[in-house]
C-alpha cells in the first residue's frame, strides 16, 4: 500500500488491519510517540477543511513528527507550477503529503510524481480516511461489520456515498444508498462495489426511494447536500430535490431498533436531517469525527512501513 487515493482497490484484509491498528493506536497512544520521530508531512490544502486539518496535524504531531501546512492558493500550484514539478520538489522535503483538492485527476497524478506516500485528504469523487474511520467507529458500535446494512440518504453522487459503496462492499456491509435518480452514484463505482460485495457475501442496492433504502438497516448514514463543489446559486434547487431524503425521525423508524445516525460533518441541522436526530440517543456522529485522529494516525503508520 504505497497510497491512500480511493477505496477502489481496498480489500477485506486490508481494511481490517488498519481498524485493528487504529484500535491499538487508540488504546495506548504514547507506546506510538516517537514512531514518526523526525518525519515531515506536507499538508496542501484546495479546499476548505477542520476535522482532516486538526486531525491530521494533531495525529502527526502525537506520533513524533512534524506537519507543514500550506494553502494552495498560496502557491504557484496550477499556474506558475504544475502539479507534477510541485509533487517532484515537495518529495525532497517532506517524508509524505496529505492533499485536500476538488479533482481526483489532480491527486493521482501528484502520486503519480511524488516519491513519496500520498494520502487523498478528500476530492470531489473520494473521502477514503473518513470512511475508514467510519468503519472503525461501526466496529466499535456494532462489534463487527460483516452483516450489517448501512443505508446512506441523499446526494448519491459524492464522495462519501462513493467511498462507503467501496469500503463497505469489502468488509461485508450491505450498502443501500437512497437518493433521487439524477443523483446516483457513479455507475462504474457501483459496478467494483457490486463485485466486491459479490466475494464476500454481501449486497449493493441504490433505491429512489429513501423508506426502501433504510428499512431493516443498522445504520443510518447523512451527508450535505451542498459539497464544497456544488455553486451556491443550485442551494434552493437542491433543498427541495432532497427534502424527501431528510433524515428525521420517522425515516429513522424504518431501521432497525438499535440502528445509529451517522454524518462525517459538517452538517446542517434542518437539511440533511433533522436535529433531533443528530442530537439524539442514535447519533455517534462526535464519534466518527474522533476516530478520524485515531485512523489517520494508522493510515499515516502503514504507509510509513511502521507499525
Amino acid at each position: 500500500m504505497k497510497n491512500i487515493l480511493s477505496l477502489v482497490n481496498l480489500d477485506n484484509a486490508q481494511a481490517l488491519d488498519l481498524i485493528n491498528n487504529s484500535i491499538k493506536i487508540k488504546k495506548n497512544p504514547q507506546k506510538y510517540s516517537d514512531s514518526m520521530h523526525n518525519k515531515t508531512m506536507l499538508m496542501l490544502f484546495e479546499k476548505p477543511s477542520l476535522r482532516t486539518r486538526v486531525s491530521f496535524q494533531v495525529g502527526m504531531q502525537q506520533l513524533g513528527g512534524y506537519s507543514v501546512v500550506i494553502e494552495a492558493k498560496d502557491t504557484p500550484l496550477g499556474e506558475k507550477e504544475s502539479i507534477a514539478d510541485t509533487a517532484k520538489v515537495s518529495s525532497r522535503y517532506c517524508d509524505l503529503m496529505m492533499a485536500r483538492m476538488f479533482r481526483q485527476e489532480d491527486i493521482e497524478e501528484l502520486a503519480s510524481n511524488a516519491a513519496v506516500p500520498v494520502i487523498n485528504g478528500l476530492t470531489d469523487t473520494f473521502h477514503p480516511c473518513q470512511i475508514l474511520s467510519d468503519l472503525l467507529t461501526i466496529h466499535e458500535k456494532k462489534g463487527k461489520l460483516k452483516g450489517l446494512k448501512l443505508a446512506f440518504v441523499g446526494d448519491g453522487n459524492n464522495n462519501i456515498t462513493h467511498d462507503l459503496l467501496l469500503g463497505c462492499s469489502a468488509v461485508g456491509i450491505d450498502v443501500s444508498v437512497g437518493c433521487p435518480r439524477q443523483f446516483e452514484p457513479q455507475k462504474w463505482i457501483v459496478e467494483i462495489a457490486e463485485k466486491k460485495a459479490k466475494s464476500i457475501g454481501s449486497k449493493v442496492m441504490v433505491f429512489g426511494d429513501a423508506k426502501k433504502a433504510a428499512k431493516g438497516a443498522d445504520i443510518v448514514y447523512a451527508d450535505t447536500w451542498m459539497s464544497y463543489h456544488i455553486p451556491k446559486k443550485e442551494k434552493e434547487s437542491r433543498i427541495r430535490i432532497f427534502q424527501p431524503y431528510r433524515v428525521n425521525q420517522k425515516l429513522m423508524s424504518y431501521a432497525k431498533k438499535d440502528a445509529v445516525f451517522m454524518n462525517c460533518l459538517p452538517a446542517m441541522r434542518g437539511y440533511e436531517q433533522a436535529a433531533e436526530v443528530i442530537d439524539g440517543n442514535q447519533s455517534i456522529v462526535f464519534d466518527q469525527a474522533e476516530n478520524r485522529l485515531h485512523m489517520q494516525k494508522a493510515v499515516i503508520l502503514k504507509l510509513m512501513g511502521k507499525r
